[in-house]
């Protein structure tokens, strides 16, 4: 499940993974999420690694690791319905981070972190 993380969060263990999954959980259904730069580099290696568990595993198995991780039933339908499909000839990389700015308040590195879209490069390129 998630256990190893590079950064604390500034929370403790049972705040940390409860943030993790939501964040996880938010980026699945909404595609793309607005937040720090430290949460967003704590969330991507266990959104690469649902997805990747989610097309090499076997259904009934990946099945109980997705609901280990997401908190809505929904994201773990969209996964197996949507981005399994989106992400088939992709091994990883299915998200990208691009910086914001600084937040005025605190001055923390804001970041947007999305969903890779895999269409072809023929339709930008027009």
């Amino acid at each position: 499940m998630i256990t190893s993380y590079s950064s604390k969060l500034g929370r403790k263990p049972a705040k940390r993974l409860s943030l993790v999954r939501n964040l996880v959980t938010s980026l699945v259904l909404y595609e793309s999420i607005r937040t720090t730069k430290n949460r967003a580099k704590a969330i991507q290696p266990v959104l690469d690694r649902m997805i990747t568990k989610a097309k090499t595993r076997p259904p009934h198995i990946a099945v109980r690791y997705l609901n280990r991780v997401v908190t809505d039933d929904n994201a773990s339908r969209k996964i197996f319905e949507v981005l399994i499909e989106r992400f088939k000839s992709r091994n990883s990389g299915y998200s990208s981070i691009k910086p914001l700015g600084r937040r005025k308040g605190d001055g923390a590195e804001l970041v947007q972190i999305s969903l890779v879209s895999d269409k072809p490069n023929s339709e930008t390129n027009k």
